[in-house]
């Protein structure tokens, strides 16, 4: 977990030959160089040039991360380079799993403070429990100092089967401990929940679409229709993508035979099919999926194919538009480029991909900002749709593309207009970080609760919204919560929920009187 401040979330250039100057006249042999090379090697020059001849010591990586930032921003919004550091965290993530000790930590007052250990992780096997204060990784100082966080995660993890003594300071007791952990393959799981909604809908939460995606979705799914399940939820809201194959294999359990996924095209116009294999386990029953304006890339492939083969139905607003597919090349030193190659397109023939400028990936950053002002969010008529740009799904139906997914039922965001700036932090760690404080400060108030005690606890105390307003304040955000006071005060007794009890019991709560699911079972 990332620090939270105040609270809150190659090209490798090789060395060119300089010819050596002796005298006014030197002769050497002609080279002729294509125009293609001769671009690369000025590069190369120049940063030599630098290199030997500035006033000033520069740090010539950090000059070659800015070029490559720099060529790749005039390309497209999505072709990115990624430093060493940033490329391994990203690795994990979509790998699936780490090496580690297992725990959702956050630096609290300048020391790593466990939030909660990852259930039957190698923590959680030590003793290790919420709100420890881990205060040294064998002899590293891991308290009262700025540790960078790619440090901090060296300390934590490791090889698989190495062991590390944490000197732990556990506040319920005003106790110091030593534990010693061995750390494990932690998995990190991107299906968070999947649950019965009532006798007969059952409902899946992809996070994002990562090399386990395709299992825990397999898992949940067939442990749903076990239950009784004949209608389905896949909840891809705030999802912003990942691997296009692993939601291609979610979509497969849900199309028939030969029915067409998705379709890719390259610079050459080489167009590659991907379609539909025999045997989905869910290939009859009613699919709604769930999108918003943060629903990308491989969550609008899942979108669209259930759309355009008109298997179900979308619900919620336009997601984000991303329609370039990117192929990720390394380079030795650990970082790497992720490289558009291509341009997908739902099975009617649209691209989904919104308009950008070259060298104005500022500006397509914040599109939200855009459908916040031009109330999109709130009103469906808001929209801006191209006549243009209209498609037909398998069964006739108009659909559109240039810039999102746009849904077939419209649900407004839940926060009341004008006070957008809740929308991002509902969605962001801070809720987290005050339920945890809260926590913190009296946790035997809350010690051997059962999930029905805690629930008429919160119901009865209306202490906590006006306590987040303050939280807030103290952070440098001037907000009036009381509008919004029933939306707030279900996402803070969700997070007391999984910070006591698990995401289950998280997605029991906060899935009560969802807009978007109302929505669902008023067209069921």
């Amino acid at each position: 977990m990332k620090s939270k401040g105040k609270y809150l979330p190659i090209l490798l250039f090789s060395c060119v030959a300089l010819g050596i100057v002796i005298g006014g006249m030197v002769n050497f042999p002609h080279r002729t160089l294509s125009k293609q090379n001769a671009r690369k090697v000025k590069i190369e020059q120049l940063i030599d040039f630098i290199n030997e001849e500035y006033v000033d010591d520069v740090n010539s990586d950090s000059i070659v991360d800015m070029t490559v930032n720099s060529i790749l921003a005039n390309l497209d919004p999505h072709s990115v380079y990624l430093p060493p550091s940033e490329q391994s965290s990203e690795a994990e993530i979509m790998k699936g799993d780490f090496v580690g000790i297992g725990i959702n930590f956050y630096m609290y007052n300048d020391t790593v403070t466990v939030i909660k250990p990852i259930e039957n992780g190698p923590a959680a096997k030590a003793g290790i429990i919420s709100g420890d204060r881990i205060l040294y990784a064998d002899k590293t100082k891991l308290f009262g100092r700025k540790l960078p966080t790619d440090s901090l995660y060296k300390n934590l993890k490791g090889e698989e089967g190495s062991k590390v003594l944490l000197t732990i300071f556990r506040k319920s007791s005003n106790k110091k401990l030593k534990l010693n952990v061995e750390r494990e393959v932690v998995p990190i799981k991107s299906v968070d929940a999947y649950l019965m909604l009532n006798k007969t809908f059952g409902y899946i939460k992809i996070n994002r679409f990562a090399e386990n995606t395709y299992d825990e979705f397999r898992v949940g799914l067939e442990q749903l229709k076990k239950q009784g399940m004949t209608s389905l939820v896949i909840d891809l809201r705030d999802n912003g993508g990942g691997y296009l194959e692993k939601a291609v294999e979610v979509i497969d359990e849900l199309l028939k035979n030969k029915e067409l996924i998705v379709f890719t095209k390259n610079r050459k116009g080489i167009i590659d099919k991907t379609l539909a294999t025999d045997g989905g386990i869910f290939e009859k029953g009613k699919v709604f999926v769930l999108i918003d304006e943060n629903s990308a890339s491989a969550s609008e492939i899942l979108a669209g194919a259930i759309q355009d083969n008109d298997r179900g139905t979308i619900v919620g607003r336009r997601s984000f538009g991303k329609g370039l597919v990117q192929r990720e090349m390394s380079f030795d030193d650990g970082s790497a480029v992720r490289l558009t190659t291509s341009r997908y397109y739902t099975p009617s023939g649209r691209s989904i991909q919104k308009p950008y400028t070259k060298g104005e990936g500022e500006k397509y950053s914040h599109d939200s900002e855009t459908r916040f002002a031009s109330g999109e969010l709130y009103e469906k008529d808001k929209m801006k749709i191209a006549d243009s740009l209209k498609f037909k799904t398998k069964k006739g139906r108009t659909v559109y593309g240039g810039g999102g997914i746009v849904p077939d039922i419209f649900v407004p965001l839940e926060v009341k207009k004008g006070e957008e700036n809740l929308a991002y932090i509902l969605n962001s760690g801070v809720i987290s970080h005050f339920v945890f404080e809260q926590l913190d400060k009296n946790r035997n108030a809350f010690k051997g609760l059962k999930i029905e005690q805690l629930l008429s606890k919160m119901q009865n105390d209306d202490s906590y919204v006006p306590k987040l307003e303050r939280y807030l304040k103290d952070a440098g955000l001037e907000m009036k919560l009381n509008t919004n006071r029933v939306l707030v005060k279900k996402h803070i007794t969700a997070e007391f929920a999984r910070q006591l009890f698990g995401e289950r019991q998280y997605y029991n709560i906060i899935l009560k009187d969802d807009t978007m699911l109302n929505a669902v079972f008023t067209r069921a």
